[in-house]
């Protein structure tokens, strides 16, 4: 009798999305650590004119990185928009089984590439295979999607918070054991093969859950029309005569405001990202692989601690507030991180970002309550479209910035970062101020 209940137990929890993003993000967390060792061992004899030879390294992998991430995000663009309308259209799995094929094919190439020792430009293929299944793009939208339509909007940024929770403790655990499994030497491959082979395997058996096991329920838990609202602090409980057209056009107001925090908030914490991963492997740095694993576990588990965060302040605080708390948090980590010189200063940059991952998911969850639900999945693929589309004019910026000023100050970029961040707080604060009035409103009529 226990054996079957176990068994039914552990049948009906392949059927849920939790085990797709595991497998995805350990599987994703093995293949990075891999990407950046073998970037670093292809460009160790790099050679620019009127450069120095750590000058030429890093102005190899950050044009290398650059063009990569460029393909990542330009190259989706259309395919992703595809697969969430067919997601809309009742084809819930379609967004999450077609990137994830994708996923499979872009591990198996990083593994041709360090086996047969093809040139790193290789990659820019495989990204753009990567790219015509979707992506990333359309493989977030789609689990959110999901998490979205099996919750209540009271309830939603909560929800979308716990898919980040268990993506970031798989990133975690993901990239503590990815520096230690490049090092699994093998006679005949050399290191990382071990590392590449274990990744294919867990975005196969990924791909496999997702096309036979993942279910998909069929009646979504839907909101009533008058009990969407923008901002959770400033609703829900504003009774059906309330005027819907002054609301409506603040809301509209309100959407874009939370659009531009948010490409403002992801330029800066991308364009960062994007140099940290090749920043930390020049001296007086210098990590190794087992290093460069422990500092992408770091960044993990941010989701774990932004997570917490959500669940602490959010009975004393609304979402603009959360918001709010969580681009404070970045810009204050990563303007320190300008003037690291040593590992431990890194990790303690690092410790400011303990709530940076807030923003983005709140966001997310505020724009999904203002569609109906068959929408919903166009919607959160549009706004990720227009983040990807922002990559193009932030990374190259970032990149270029970064290497002009690598030798007077190799953290200005940081910096910068820490800037558009506050820079990105002036709008969410105007829609802060806007949902006032809405809320006295709201308060008097319900009296």
């Amino acid at each position: 009798m226990f054996p079957s209940c176990l068994f039914h137990a552990a049948v009906a929890m392949l059927r849920r999305i939790e085990p797709t993003i595991v497998l995805q993000q350990l599987g994703s967390a093995l293949s990075n650590t891999a990407l950046h060792m073998a970037a670093r061992d292809r460009c160790l004899n790099a050679s620019y004119p009127d450069l120095s030879r750590e000058a030429s390294r890093q102005k190899a992998m950050t044009d290398f990185f650059m063009t990569y991430n460029l393909l990542l995000r330009l190259v989706p663009i259309l395919p992703a928009l595809l697969l969430a309308r067919w997601g809309d259209r009742g084809w819930r799995k379609v967004p999450i089984v077609v990137p994830l094929c994708g996923h499979l094919l872009l591990s198996v190439i990083l593994l041709l590439v360090v086996v047969f020792r093809l040139p790193l430009e290789v990659m820019f293929g495989g990204a753009v295979v990567y790219g015509l299944s979707g992506g990333f793009g359309a493989y977030w939208p789609g689990v959110m999607t999901l998490a979205a339509l099996s919750s209540t909007a009271k309830d939603r940024s909560k929800v979308m918070m716990n898919v980040e929770l268990l993506y970031g403790t798989a990133g975690v655990v993901g990239s503590l054991a990815s520096g230690h499994m490049f090092l699994v030497y093998s006679a005949s491959l050399g290191n990382g093969i071990i590392l590449l082979a274990v990744s294919v395997l867990l975005r196969l058996l990924c791909l496999l859950q997702s096309v036979v096991l993942l279910q998909v329920n069929p009646h979504p838990r839907d909101e009533p029309e008058d009990a969407r609202c923008l901002l959770s602090d400033a609703s829900c409980e504003a009774p059906s005569e309330a005027p819907a057209e002054a609301p409506a056009g603040r809301n509209r107001v309100n959407v874009v405001l939370l659009v531009v925090t948010a490409l403002l908030y992801s330029a800066a914490v991308g364009g960062a990202v994007e140099i940290l991963e090749v920043f930390v492997l020049k001296e007086p740095l210098s990590w190794s692989a087992t290093q460069v694993g422990y500092g992408n576990a770091a960044g993990s588990l941010i989701f774990l601690t932004s997570f917490f965060g959500v669940m602490v302040f959010r009975r004393c605080v609304g979402d603009v507030a959360l918001i709010l708390l969580g681009m404070l948090s970045f810009a204050s980590g990563i303007y320190f991180m300008s003037f690291v010189t040593t590992t431990s200063m890194f990790y303690l940059a690092r410790s400011l970002n303990l709530f940076a991952l807030i923003p983005m998911p709140t966001i997310r969850s505020l724009l999904s309550q203002q569609v109906p639900a068959s929408s919903c999945g166009t919607t959160l693929t549009y706004l990720q479209m227009a983040v990807k589309l922002s990559g193009l004019a932030y990374i190259p910026a970032f990149t270029k910035i970064y290497q002009r000023t690598l030798d007077w100050f190799p953290g200005f970029v940081f910096t910068l970062a820490s800037s558009i961040t506050v820079l990105g707080m002036i709008p969410i604060s105007i829609v802060h101020c806007r949902s006032r009035p809405v809320r006295q409103h709201m308060r008097i009529q319900a009296d």
